[in-house]
Formats: structure tokens, C-alpha cells, sequence
């Protein structure tokens, strides 16, 4: 049975206006309106000393949820104020860019539909750092990604709490103290996804190798794992702490062990020390039979717990060295941390030379050759004494 209803008076002409309005609409509603990317900063920035200077470290996740591929031109950072802590674009720009998509795509700056990047920031201020961000990034659309617009999002606090200032893991040098946040596959940009959440355990790790005085690390010829100068070297408690984790048992690495290893045995025997109910200290790829500690055991700044070795993942005898949110190797979150004191000698530009080449040696323009409470930069190489280097 069909009937119609008809309507008259007041409700026949709001009927009449509902209808036309969904219809057409005030066109300055939707003009403005249109997809774009998806910004989210996961874990809180957080502001660590390096060369005298407040550096800001954290990710950027830029996904594409649209239908179309978007290219990012610039990311400015700003602060609560809006003002401009740092603009990122071109060379810039690109160099900090990661993927964890599996597509083999030169251009990192198009990202296509469905896809994330991962903006690795590290930024170094002049100032006092600031309590709180927000980014704003230019990016083109359209047919041949010939129009420009910009979003903002990803609106983070900083973290506020101070890096805990450790003693030295190790005694004496020359050490070299390797680490690079531009590399693609370094401690700083590698995501793990353990326990329902995406990680980067090694956002600080640092990897200490010793090296002689013209930067070799073992003998001329020398191929064996125990030969390297670094191989025995005593491993130190940073601080007063709790033992929670004291894994053995693992045979040392051959000279090229094989690139893919189960989880659970990357970081071949380790230690890890609770500081507190945040921080954790962990230590590495230790010598077999090395371990001095035990689950339950507190341990005193400076005393032994181990020795350097090559076991699990690693190819040289060297020290993972890292400051976690939990117990995990790699279900915790990497934090910061400054030493307590260390003299610089100098620093590798290309550590490709590491091995077969001296390092470059310190410019005493550039400060004091003692540094107190830093993360040391990138590759410098450094001893845990009043030693300092002969002027070459």
C-alpha cells in the first residue's frame, strides 16, 4: 500500500530547507576540507647533552591515509608558542627520513597510500628547551602532486625528567663510541614490535670498541674474535643497582656470524641493572663465562660485572651499552643518558677508516677536552682517565 503524507504550515517549509541544504550545502564547509597525513609522535621527546648543548631527540610518524600518494615538502617543528624551533626540508629533510614498508622507493619524501615514514629528530638548541611541540608539515597533492597545502599535528609534551648521570662502563681507552642516528639500519632506527607495541630500544645505544693508538682494533692480520683489543676488557656497574637480568651460556660469534638471528639471542649474554623503577641499564654481547653477578645482587658504581666479548649479534668485540624503560632487550624503550666524565681525543668523520686509520684528533677550539654529564657525540673517541692524547 503506498500512501503519501503530506505536510503543510511550519513543518512543511523546515522539511523544505533540510532537504535543499543537505543538497548544496555552503560551499566554504567542504572546500577546505581534505585528506591528508596522519602525524603522531608515540614516545615523549627527550633532551639530552651532547658537545655542551641541549639536544632534542624523538620520531615523527607521518602516515598516508588518503587515496593518493602526497609528498612532504617541509616539516617545521614548533614550539607551544608557535614559534619555529626548526625547519626541515630538502636534503635536510629526506636524510631523516626512515620507511618501514618493504617497497624499494628512492624518493622517501612521496609517500604513497597506506604507507608511514618515520621522521628520526635530533635537534640541537640554543635556549632552553621547550615544554611542549607541534609540527606542521607543507606537503603537494593532486594530479603530479602539483598543489600545496599543509596540516598540523602530532602536538607532544617533552619529557621533563633529567638523564641519570652513570660512571664510566668501562676503564681507560682509547674508546671509540659508535653510534649514528642517519644510519639506516643503526641502533637509533630500528623499530621492534614485541608485546602489541612498536619499540626503539637502541635510541641512545651507544657500541664501544677499543682501538690502539693508530686506530686499529686488533693486531695487522689478526681474524680471530679474541684478538681484538677490546676482547676481556672489564665491563663496570654505572651505578648502585639492582641485578635483574644475567644471561650466559652463549658461545661467542664466529668472525662473520650469520645476519639473521632469533630474538632472543641478539644480544648474545647481557646484564641488565634496574637503576630504578624506569631505568635500566643494559650491557651486551659480554664474553662467555664472564659474568661476575646474579639476578637479585646489588651492585656498587664501579665494580666489575663482566668482560667484553662478541656474543650474539655481533661481528667485532665491542660493549652494547643502552638505558631502557623496562627489562626487555627489546620490549623497552631506549632513554637517555649523559657520563659522568670522560676526556675526548678526537673523532671519526668517516668510520669507515675504524681499524686501519688514526682518528682525527681534537680541536681545542671547540672546548675542554674533559666533558662532565654528556652523551658523547657520534664516533669521538675517548678515554675514561685524566689520559690525554699527544697532540699529532
Amino acid at each position: 500500500m503506498n500512501e503519501r503524507i503530506q505536510m503543510s504550515g511550519p513543518m512543511a517549509l523546515l522539511t523544505t530547507f533540510l532537504l535543499l541544504a543537505g543538497t548544496a550545502g555552503p560551499a566554504s564547509a567542504t572546500d577546505d576540507l581534505r585528506e591528508s597525513f596522519d602525524l603522531q609522535v608515540p614516545q615523549m621527546p627527550a633532551v639530552v647533552t651532547v658537545e655542551g648543548k641541549p639536544r632534542l631527540v624523538y620520531e615523527l610518524h607521518i602516515t598516508n591515509f588518503s587515496r593518493d600518494p602526497l609528498a612532504v615538502q617541509r616539516v617545521d617543528v614548533l614550539d607551544s608558542d608557535g614559534g619555529t624551533v626548526a625547519a626541515l626540508e630538502g636534503d635536510s629533510l629526506a636524510g631523516r627520513l626512515g620507511r618501514i614498508d618493504a617497497a624499494q622507493q628512492d624518493d622517501l619524501l612521496t609517500v604513497a597510500q597506506g604507507v608511514r615514514r618515520v621522521l628520526y629528530v635530533e635537534i640541537d638548541l640554543d635556549g632552553v628547551p621547550p615544554k611542549a611541540l607541534m609540527h606542521r608539515v607543507a606537503y603537494a597533492h593532486g594530479p603530479e602532486r602539483q598543489v600545496s597545502a599543509e596540516v598540523r599535528g602530532g602536538r607532544t609534551s617533552i619529557r621533563q625528567q633529567t638523564p641519570p648521570v652513570l660512571g664510566p662502563p668501562l676503564r681507560g681507552g682509547p674508546w671509540v663510541a659508535i653510534y649514528g642516528p642517519s644510519w639506516e639500519r643503526g641502533h637509533r632506527r630500528v623499530i621492534y614490535t614485541v608485546d602489541g607495541r612498536a619499540r626503539i630500544p637502541g635510541r641512545f645505544a651507544v657500541d664501544w670498541m677499543l682501538a690502539d693508538d693508530e686506530g686499529r682494533l686488533a693486531p695487522e692480520g689478526s681474524q680471530q674474535v679474541e684478538s681484538a683489543y677490546g676482547y676481556g676488557a672489564e665491563v663496570l656497574a654505572v651505578a648502585d643497582a639492582l641485578v635483574v637480568v644475567a644471561r650466559d651460556g652463549v658461545p661467542e660469534a664466529a668472525a662473520e656470524p650469520p645476519r639473521k638471528r632469533a630474538l632472543t639471542d641478539a644480544a648474545g649474554n647481557y646484564v641488565v641493572l634496574r637503576l630504578d623503577d624506569e631505568h635500566h641499564i643494559f650491557y651486551e654481547h659480554l664474553a662467555p663465562g664472564s659474568i661476575r653477578v646474579a639476578p637479585g645482587e646489588r651492585v656498587h658504581k664501579g665494580q666489575v660485572i663482566a668482560a667484553v666479548g662478541s656474543t650474539g649479534s655481533s661481528r667485532r668485540a665491542h660493549l652494547h651499552f643502552h638505558v631502557g624503560d623496562g627489562e626487555s632487550t627489546l620490549g623497552a624503550e631506549g632513554l637517555p643518558f649523559t657520563l659522568e666524565a670522560f676526556s675526548l681525543l678526537g673523532s671519526y668523520a668517516d668510520l669507515d677508516e675504524l681499524g686501519s686509520q688514526p682518528w682525527s684528533p681534537r680541536d681545542p677550539s671547540a672546548g675542554g677536552a674533559r666533558r662532565s654529564r654528556e652523551l658523547p657525540a657520534p664516533n669521538v673517541v675517548l678515554t675514561f682517565d685524566d689520559r690525554i692524547a699527544p697532540a699529532q
